[in-house]
């Protein structure tokens, strides 16, 4: 199948999987904490990507193993944690739709670190992207004053970490395999993961025989072979074979899923918030047009 046919169908099933992802974040921490979640999160797909594949490892080249670390900490390791303590305080449909900043920081990082050059509509963008966000901070934070907002800078410190991973793997690691890549990422973190669960008291007699675990843990499963690992290779994959720029994208029909979750869920989600999200999506359209020949 020719790669421009082949990324949309990637960008699809990303976005229904991906759009998942926050509902099963949510549900998860009703019977975990988010040290504990984020932790287990990476654990459990770490054991399903070694068992498909772990002799990949001996494939990757020493020169690239600091590409191959860093765009496991930054795109995988501390978003697992940010997400889940952002959760804790915010709708999983907001998280989602501050999520969909990813494409807009690429660009942002783009100018501030790998020094490239940015036109006045991308300017522009970035501009009403933030303003957007602003709006739906204020407005949230107006109709769940029982909800902490702060709690969105995790959500927006992690769109920075995918924005660079992203960078990252397409500057530095364009000549590896997808599953090779998510093989190295999660021999790279599964043992912090580990050391973070052991020390987290996940290991205690009450929590082991606490009746929310069990729910909790079967999420996370899901979450962690469909979410993380499967989904992961995926995404490697489409870097290579689309921009930067194009991967990211994700993030807009991922939105969509997950707003609709949200809802099912009993999340309110009013006009206000629906404009808010509208304004950074076209933000974010406008950071990444490109101009007509």
């Amino acid at each position: 199948m020719p790669a421009n046919s082949l990324k949309w169908i990637y960008l699809v099933v990303l976005s229904l999987i991906w759009g998942s992802s926050f509902i099963l974040i949510k549900k998860g921490l009703v019977g975990l904490p988010p040290v504990q979640l984020g932790a287990i999160r990476i654990i459990f797909t770490a054991i399903f990507l070694f068992i498909v594949a772990f002799k990949r490892v001996k494939s990757i080249a020493l020169r690239d193993w600091k590409w191959v670390i860093l765009t496991g900490l930054l795109g995988t390791f501390f978003p697992s944690f940010l997400f889940a303590f952002a959760e804790t305080e915010i709708d999983s449909a907001v998280a989602s739709i501050l999520n969909s900043l990813v494409p807009l920081n690429t660009i942002v990082l783009g100018f501030f670190v790998f020094k490239l050059k940015s036109t006045k509509r991308q300017v522009l963008g970035v501009f009403i992207g933030l303003l957007g966000t602003l709006l739906l901070i204020l407005n949230g934070a107006s109709i769940n004053p029982d909800q902490n907002y702060l709690y969105v800078a995790f959500v927006i410190i992690a769109t920075f970490m995918y924005a660079a991973s992203v960078n990252i793997l397409k500057r530095h690691l364009q000549h590896m395999p997808a599953l090779t890549i998510a093989i190295g990422n999660f021999a790279a973190i599964v043992i912090p993961a580990l050391v973070i669960l052991i020390f987290s008291g996940f290991f205690k007699a009450e929590v082991l025989q606490a009746p929310t675990l069990k729910p909790a843990i079967l999420y996370m499963i899901i979450l962690s072979l469909v979410g993380t690992a499967f989904a992961k290779v995926l995404f490697n994959k489409l870097v290579q074979i689309a921009t930067p720029v194009f991967a990211s994208s994700v993030t807009y029909l991922m939105t969509v899923v997950a707003v609709f979750w949200g809802i099912l869920d009993g999340e309110h989600f009013g006009l206000f918030q629906a404009v808010a999200t509208v304004i950074i999506f076209v933000g974010v359209y406008l950071a990444n047009k490109r101009k007509a020949n």
